[in-house]
């Protein structure tokens, strides 16, 4: 696949693309980076330009020594790959609440949003989990209170790739393996600067008009789930596709029916 950097600040940003047709930028979860949508990327490539970026910290781009924006950074990589035209964002997790973000700060640049488990700025803190989750969250304080990245990247792929109430190891093979390695190298990255708080999207998301898309799996954390189900039930246009069988990465889980719901979304949009 194509790659190159862009600038945004004093961070090169490393960017991948494959196809050509209308953009669809893919913005990854804070447990990943550009290479958990090589999947999507490959589905889109034949009637889109899919476009994916490593964060700063993540991949193959790093922290500078600034505050930083990470709607300024997506901002500089819609204008280096769609100037003219606005593009289909696609954000997991993290990425799905910068892509939140951005739909209301450059609401001319985006022409619909895909939301996997996504965050959202301002939401309301969650405290309470249910006791096996807890459990896994206080395993997870103690590895970082001791700085053991081996240990919090484990605990991780339970939390995130398995499940936080599922067996650890449920999901296997490539798919952890690939998990390990992108989380794995955000873990050991030098940590620099600062991310500039964006304002909070929770109460503003009746302003969010685009089509959305809200993709989650049944298996992911309690409260994601509810946060999912509240964006469906309150943006102006959107449709919610459950991936039943798989946790907060559900692209990496079940490919061809992410790939499916993703294509056919797109298509419609881009009509």
């Amino acid at each position: 696949m194509p790659t190159f950097t862009v600038s945004s600040g004093h961070a090169s940003l490393w960017v991948e693309t494959q196809g050509e047709g209308d953009p669809v930028v893919m913005l990854h979860a804070g447990v990943a980076d550009r290479r958990m949508w090589h999947e999507q990327m490959a589905a889109l490539a034949p009637n889109f330009r899919a476009v994916a970026y490593d964060r700063r910290g993540f991949g193959r781009t790093d922290h500078a020594d600034e505050d930083y924006s990470n709607v300024a950074d997506l901002r500089a990589i819609l204008d280096a790959v769609a100037p003219a035209q606005p593009a289909i964002l696609v954000g997991c997790s993290q990425g799905g609440r910068i892509s939140i973000d951005a739909a209301l700060a450059l609401p001319g640049r985006i022409r619909a949003l895909v939301l996997v488990a996504p965050g959202i700025t301002g939401a309301p803190e969650v405290t309470t989990f249910p006791p096996a989750i807890q459990a896994l969250i206080d395993q997870l304080d103690q590895a970082d209170a001791a700085r053991d990245n081996d240990r919090i990247n484990a605990l991780e792929a339970h939390a995130w790739l398995d499940g936080p109430a599922e067996q650890r190891g449920r999901v296997a093979g490539a798919a952890r393996e690939l998990f390990l390695d992108m989380n794995g190298i955000a873990l050991r990255a030098a940590k620099r600067g600062k991310e500039i708080e964006p304002p909070p999207a929770f109460q503003r998301l009746n302003e969010i008009v685009v089509p959305v898309l809200v993709v989650w799996g049944d298996l992911d954390f309690p409260h994601l789930i509810e946060t999912c189900r509240h964006l469906a039930a309150t943006l102006r246009d959107a449709q919610a596709f459950v991936l039943p069988g798989t946790a907060h990465l559900p692209n990496l889980e079940q490919p061809m029916q992410f790939n499916r719901k993703l294509l056919e979304f797109c298509t419609a949009v881009s009509r």
